[in-house]
């Protein structure tokens, strides 16, 4: 049986298109072979900013962190 230990927060960083979205999320950690990982909650708020930079909804996205555009730079 595993058993969860404090959290670690953690930041994320989801890049869709022209975005870069920061979020952070919190690590549950536990003595199983999967550990750390994401709690469910943490999941889907992370799949919500990356439809949102997929739709352009900055707005959206912006709710759960700090989002960038991101300007290519020709060599």
């Amino acid at each position: 049986m595993s058993r969860v230990h404090p959290h670690e927060s953690a930041l994320s960083l989801i890049h869709e298109g022209r975005y870069l979205a920061e979020v952070d999320v919190e690590l549950l950690v536990t003595n199983d072979e999967w550990s750390p990982y994401l709690s469910v909650e943490d999941a889907y708020k992370l799949d919500d900013v990356r439809e949102a930079l997929k739709n352009g909804d900055v707005a959206t996205a912006a709710r759960f962190g700090r989002v960038f555009t991101l300007t290519p730079i020709g060599v």
